[in-house]
């Protein structure tokens, strides 16, 4: 273990913002890519299946990325950062937190 201090963040971090945003993304697609092949244009089209799969499968990695940031954070910070998203509740900003 190093003595080096890091900042703890009262929200999400720079990288937990931005798997947000590409998880949202991504959902997003996703659904479009679902619905775009129900649609008389687009319906038997094998590259818009395949791009639906690819989606799929890659939000299924953000997930368990997001779940290893999750845990890596949890114990790098000392803080239960799951009780926290369930609850809503985390513990209260000291001294160099970033807010």
């Amino acid at each position: 273990m190093s003595d080096r201090h890091e900042a703890r963040y009262i929200g999400h971090n720079l990288l937990g913002g931005w798997m947000v945003v590409v998880l949202l993304s991504c959902v997003a697609l996703t659904s479009l890519t679902g619905y775009l092949f129900t649609t008389d244009l687009l319906w038997g089209h094998d590259w818009l299946a395949d791009l639906h799969i690819a989606l799929s499968w890659s939000m299924v990695g953000l997930v368990a990325l997001h779940l290893l940031g999750v845990i890596m954070t949890s114990y790098r910070h000392r803080e239960n950062l799951v009780r926290a998203m369930i609850a809503g509740i985390k513990t209260a900003p000291a001294g160099d937190d970033v807010m």
